[in-house]
């Protein structure tokens, strides 16, 4: 550990000579040092640790460094047409590369300091990781796992004395030859992670995967993707292949270039039941054709349909069961990518030990599917619920269609009642002239009909009727609530964490089935033409399941609702706005029971 204080000049007066600086380090696979450098603001980590009492819980929220290589076509074809060098100079930090980092905010309500960023957590040397996901929840004792989709490293982080945070794990290119673009976690009961490598081998080719078999693949960021397993040092444990051996062909699954056995094998969303040994991932799209903005993908069968149920009962050789082709639904859209099944980038499990289901969303179908049983051999899937019913509900009188509205977040609450589900909206004109757009929201389901019904479920989206006005069985998920986010940028809230930490009256925090609050991020990948405002927002959830937004979680600096990473000073200097991916709510070894 090195420590020290860091002034940050005086062009930053709020953090000059408030900042304490220490690094933690280890050597990766390939003998080199890699660190993180924390930057706690001295003022408020002592008005943390002095204050009410009240022991601490933190959103810990993984971001990258916006700058100049995030251009996107829109913004090329707007030119500055004035030049004002005082804010040229100001907003250099915007251009230039700088780290990616952890923002470590109290979420402690009623907390004096509520919303503040106490701690930035820099990772170094790489640049340009492009953070994207952490596992979907934390409990007392883990690690947190958290992924870079350009840098294709894994990082392991110990939260165990927020809001102090230390660097125990890295995971690099060459630990992982048979996949890329690492992109969502779930960290198991003995520590150790499943993650989805949703891109192809380092190199073209044939790989030999830890159990032994192989498949051809075409590339970086290409297909097929893999799950790795991950310990809690970083090392791999294990890569298993996604793909199957023989051809997934029931529906058009490209990749460019052609592989000599067509898949549709990149997982995206991964969640795990390890009561039933089971683990779900869903196939999202072949990564590198999303990220050349201006130029759109080519094809619109690099957008996946498909989810797949494996077999974990060893660990370390997780073992596909089946491959599902999710149905189409009765929406008649004229982009084949926005067909109600394309893009399945989320899937949840019910948690219950007497559930056994699980649930599937689409970014660009915009729908929501459900299968009763992942034990089954060849589970079997249905829509029962379409985005157009919570658009309409959101905006009234608007273009509803569910057709790209760009589904993400997609979790169930602990007791199985209620699906939450994160919408980033449609941009005007994505479908043609005409095309108003459709709003970002967060968007809650009452799913304990449905799920109580076991394998006699009988709710299904057929009819065009149901696609606007909800199912018309009466197991059918229910719409509860619809909080709009607005965001008037390309995009909206992908991401998003249940709060599951409850004070007692004991001081203590304890977990809790009944989360009151989420948190939510508006940005996705900038170099996908899907960018956001960059802000990071929390939502009271009433016991009937009701959202609204917590005007009290406040941007320091603007005094408006939500934390908004676009600012010129941070902890570890002035380099300007920041994407935030995903967030945790996490509390301290210590105050946590």
């Amino acid at each position: 550990m090195l420590a020290g204080l860091v002034p940050l000049g005086a062009s930053d007066p709020a953090y000059a000579k408030d900042v304490e600086v220490f690094t933690s380090s280890l050597k990766g696979s390939d003998g080199k040092t890699y660190s993180v450098t924390n930057h706690l603001r001295k003022s408020l980590a002592d008005a943390v640790s002095s204050g009410s009492g009240t022991r601490r819980e933190w959103l810990v929220v993984w971001a990258g460094d916006a700058n100049a290589a995030d251009t996107t076509g829109g913004d090329l074809s707007k030119p500055p047409l004035s030049v004002d060098p005082p804010k040229a100079i100001e907003e250099a930090g915007d251009l230039l590369p700088g780290a990616d980092f952890l923002a470590v905010i109290d979420a402690t309500k009623g907390s004096p300091t509520y919303g503040k960023v106490v701690n930035t957590v820099t990772v170094g040397p790489l640049l340009e990781n492009e953070p994207h996901h952490m596992q979907y929840v934390w409990h007392k004792g883990d690690k947190i796992y958290a992924g870079g989709l350009f840098s294709d490293a894994t990082y392991v982080f110990d939260v165990t004395r927020l809001p102090q945070v230390r660097l125990v794990g890295v995971n690099l290119p060459q630990d992982t030859l048979c996949g890329s673009v690492p992109d969502a976690f779930w960290v198991l009961k003995d520590g150790t992670a499943y993650g989805t490598y949703m891109g192809g081998p380092d190199v073209p080719g044939p790989c030999v995967y830890s159990n032994g078999e192989i498949r051809v693949g075409n590339g970086f960021a290409g297909s097929p993707g893999e799950v790795v397993r991950i310990g809690p040092d970083g090392r791999t444990l294990a890569e298993a292949p996604a793909a199957s051996k023989t051809p997934e062909a029931q529906e058009r699954c490209e990749s460019i270039p052609e592989l000599p056995v067509p898949t549709c094998a990149n997982p995206h969303g991964v969640q795990v039941r390890e009561d039933l040994n089971r683990m779900v991932t869903s196939d999202y799209v072949e990564p590198r054709n999303i990220i050349l903005d201006p130029v759109k993908a080519p094809s619109s069968y690099i957008r996946r349909p498909t989810v797949r149920v494996w077999d974990i009962s060893d660990r370390n050789r997780p073992t596909l069961k089946s491959v599902s082709f999710l149905p189409d639904g009765p929406r008649h859209n004229r982009l084949v990518h926005h067909e109600e099944n394309r893009a399945a980038m989320e899937t949840t499990v019910t948690n219950q030990p007497g559930h056994r289901g699980a649930f599937a969303s689409t970014m660009s179908g915009g729908a929501i599917y459900y299968t009763p049983d992942i034990t089954a051999d060849k589970p079997q899937w249905r829509e029962v619920f379409d985005i157009t019913t919570a658009n309409k509900a959101a905006n009234p009188g608007g273009e509803a269609t569910g057709a790209g509205s760009g589904g993400g977040w997609l979790q169930t609450s602990p007791d199985d009642r209620f699906l939450f589900h994160a919408v980033i909206g449609r941009s005007p004109g994505t479908l043609g002239e005409g095309d108003t757009g459709s709003p970002g929201m967060v968007f809650v389901l009452d799913i304990q009909k449905l799920v109580a019904a076991g394998t006699k479920a009988q709710c299904r989206i057929d009819e065009l009727s149901e696609v606007y006005d909800g199912g018309r069985e009466a197991d059918c998920p229910a719409l509860v609530s619809v909080l709009p986010l607005r965001d008037d940028t390309s995009g909206g809230p992908h991401w998003g964490a249940l709060d599951n930490f409850r004070l007692g009256s004991d001081g203590y925090y304890h977990e809790t089935t009944q989360p009151r609050r989420l948190a939510t991020s508006n940005y996705f990948v900038a170099r996908t033409g899907i960018d956001g405002n960059h802000q990071v927002c929390v939502a009271n959830i009433d016991p009937a399941g009701r959202l609204s937004l917590d005007t009290s979680f406040r941007d320091e600096n603007k005094g408006t609702p939500c934390v908004d990473f676009n600012r010129t000073h941070w902890p570890h200097g002035n380099t300007g706005s920041a994407k935030p991916h995903s967030m945790l709510f996490v509390i301290a070894d210590e105050d946590v029971r």
